[in-house]
């Protein structure tokens, strides 16, 4: 007798694997206006010699806008195929091959190791999640900028609140990793 699939036992894993997808749903493409990219940008104080990974890239603005106006090399992470694919042409039109690239993939899987500087424009209950990551991946001194949906548990070295050119109101968080991670702390445990 087969019993009933709300039934059968499922691992951790499975229950894992049901939450990201959902919350990969609600990570969907809400592309950052250019004004506010640039004070995000600016926010972190994003150098030459950072390396900046964007988490859920989109159309690829902030990396490029971070490689052509800042001078770091800029990481994309998007797992939408069509997403992944503009930014990769725009980079080849553009010529920043050399300081930009993206990969097509989950970033809730992606290793974010050579990170100085994330960006976020992500919904809280995604950053939640993302936390432990950040914390694991991030070493000190790394900044994480997140704009409008702050990371829980987490207390922002700043924050400030910005205007894109059509008057909308948002507001940019900073994150600082200051120390080893303690139990999947942040950078302002």
């Amino acid at each position: 007798m087969r019993w009933p699939s709300f039934l059968r036992s499922k691992s951790p894993g499975d229950a894992l694997e049901r939450q990201l997808a959902e919350l990969q749903r609600a990570a969907e493409f809400h592309p950052t206006p250019s004004s506010i990219a640039r004070e995000m940008l600016e926010f972190a104080e994003v150098g030459p010699e950072d390396v900046l990974y964007d988490l859920g890239s989109g159309d690829g603005r902030i990396p490029i806008l971070a490689a052509q106006e800042f001078g770091c090399r800029a990481v994309g992470i998007e797992i939408d195929p069509k997403l992944f694919r503009y930014s990769v042409e725009r980079v080849a039109e553009l010529g920043l091959g050399e300081r930009v690239s993206f990969q097509q993939q989950n970033f809730f899987r992606a290793d974010f190791r050579p990170a100085t500087v994330v960006t976020l424009y992500l919904l809280s209950a995604v950053n939640d999640q993302l936390r432990p990551r950040l914390a694991a991946h991030l070493r000190p001194g790394a900044r994480v900028v997140v704009l409008d949906y702050p990371i829980p548990g987490w207390r922002p070295e700043k924050t400030l609140p910005v205007k894109s050119l059509a008057e909308v109101q948002y507001t940019l968080y900073l994150y600082r990793r200051s120390s080893a991670p303690k139990n999947g702390a942040g950078p302002a445990d």
